[in-house]
């Protein structure tokens, strides 16, 4: 089952297993069963520390646990752990066997304090970028704390428990039985659910932390091109990262990055971060800025109010807080998102195998998305509103060879019909002014970004798309507060753009340092 590059790979993984481990299956006679089977046994004959047994008593088959060959729980897979969940299954492996997982002490802390016991069961799809956070996550905090349990169950081989569960994307969690969690979450977030004092706790950490030269908010590819050259200029750098990679992590295939033919946000994300950390960046992790308070004076100390409660204090902010998708903003969105209405087809698109769908939006996003689905569903129907797609030619020539795809233009999604439970149609207002409806069953949202501004209204200067207004240097309407990437005007909302946008910010930032006198002031009034 395994190729043998694989096999090779996997070989050298292996060798670092601490301890031997059992992978306990729970097989019938189903095809599946016989894959897992296939699976398991390649991945034991790669080791004599690796060792299958057929004896599990799991209700859910297929399954297998991963355990201490001298204990008798672990993690927990039903599912056929490949695609983008064969990393989840090796780190999981190497975590049994004793390998550390990479979390801070304080983290390993606070996980290791969590009072009662937690039943995770994480819904995923194999073709879910942002699936294997949750799901390595889960598995690690379940190495950690023995009152941890994590099922990782793929949706395509329990399809009742979705359909019982009305469960139409992925990552999908329950905690004992209950919803818990919606969407990609990194263990900081998943802690803050579980643990309610940990935001006091990390306010308080940062209460006494002392003033940087240059603080970047968010972690996209231009807060981490900004925080690599300003670390490179000798600047005392901090990042505040809700989620390394930002809107990147929800992309899939990226094929214009300059010098990489090929590879995914995922991957992208992970590199950025890698980097980052090779310089002596302050990473403040799982916090959400809330407000600015710009400085008294030129050369003075800004400061930045954060949800934790806790305040920052620096000489040059550079606003990179990206953007996050546009809403549709008719009615039946809300009610239906996640029951029918996506926002990942990459994520979701499985789970809609068979039925028919609409993707709303006709730039490179919308296009892509159709051309993706409709590989999976029985039909597509691409609304644009304008009069003409806005992808590249080379995604609408690939979109007009499918047979399975409509492409309406001038169709203005007015309504997301539904029957309570899922959704069952939309309807569009057409060229000739009239409504018309079409019968689905899915809905999928690619109209474009937001910036991520909110919080900054009062403060700099925002242009009437909340973009932040930037001159050529990155410097917003306040001295000493600079902004980069997809939040700004710069045009072009492109991966690329924001990493170049990020350099220039960081310089312009440093320029600006060496060129103001500090004033007596050490705090701003926040």
């Amino acid at each position: 089952m395994l190729q043998d590059a694989i096999k090779t790979q996997l070989k050298g993984y292996l060798a670092m297993l601490a301890h031997p481990i059992v992978l306990e299956a729970s097989l019938d006679d189903s095809p599946a069963s016989r894959e897992m089977h296939e699976l398991l046994h390649d991945v034991a004959a790669l080791s004599d520390k690796v060792e299958v047994s057929e004896h599990g008593e799991a209700t859910r088959r297929p399954s297998f646990v991963i355990r201490r060959a001298d204990a008798r729980s672990g993690v927990t897979f039903a599912a056929i752990p490949m695609g983008h969940e064969f990393t989840s299954f090796v780190l999981a492996m190497l975590q049994v066997a004793g390998h550390a997982p990479k979390f801070s002490d304080d983290v390993i802390a606070q996980i290791r304090a969590l009072p009662g016991t937690y039943n995770f069961e994480t819904y995923v799809s194999l073709s879910c970028q942002n699936c294997p956070d949750v799901v390595q996550a889960l598995n690690a905090m379940s190495v950690i704390n023995p009152h941890i349990h994590n099922t990782t169950i793929d949706g395509a081989l329990f399809q009742d428990e979705v359909t019982a569960r009305n469960i139409m994307s992925v990552p999908q969690v329950y905690l004992n039985g209950e919803p818990f969690e919606t969407g990609r979450a990194d263990i900081e977030q998943i802690l803050a659910k579980l643990d309610a004092d940990a935001p006091r706790r990390a306010a308080e950490k940062l209460k006494d932390i002392a003033p940087f030269d240059v603080l970047i908010i968010g972690s996209g590819p231009a807060g981490a091109s900004a925080a690599i050259y300003a670390a490179r200029k000798g600047l005392r750098t901090g990042i505040v990262a809700e989620r390394f990679g930002g809107q990147v992590m929800d992309t899939a295939g990226i094929e214009n990055f300059i010098s990489i033919p090929e590879t995914d946000g995922p991957k992208l994300s992970a590199a950025l971060e890698a980097h980052v950390r090779t310089y002596d960046v302050d990473v403040i992790s799982a916090q959400r800025a809330k407000e600015l308070f710009p400085a008294a004076q030129p050369g003075g100390l800004h400061g930045v109010a954060l949800e934790s409660g806790a305040i920052l204090h620096a000489r040059t902010v550079i606003l990179a807080t990206g953007a996050h998708w546009r809403h549709l903003g008719v009615p039946g969105e809300e009610e239906y998102r996640n029951k029918g209405v996506a926002y990942c087809p990459h994520c979701d698109g499985p789970f809609y195998k068979g039925k028919r769908v609409a993707v709303a939006g006709g730039g490179n996003s919308g296009v892509e998305a159709a051309i993706d689905l409709a590989g999976i569903v029985a039909h597509v129907t691409l609304l644009q509103r304008g009069s003409h797609l806005k992808a590249d030619k080379v995604l609408q020539d690939k979109l007009h060879t499918l047979p399975n795809v409509t492409v309406l233009t001038e169709a203005l999604t007015t309504r997301i019909e539904g029957n309570g439970r899922n959704v069952t149609g939309l309807t569009y207002r057409g060229g000739d002014g009239a409504d018309h409806h079409i019968d689905l069953e899915g809905v999928f949202v690619q109209i474009g970004l937001l910036p991520n501004t909110d919080w900054l209204k009062g403060t700099v200067k925002l242009n009437d798309f909340g973009e932040i207004i930037v001159n050529d240097h990155g410097a917003t309407s306040i001295p000493g507060i600079f902004a980069a990437g997809d939040a700004t005007t710069t045009p072009y909302k492109q991966i690329v753009i924001a990493i170049g946008d990020g350099a220039k910010a960081a310089l312009s930032a440093f320029d600006y340092l060496i060129r103001v006198p500090v004033p007596d002031e050490k705090r701003v009034a926040a």
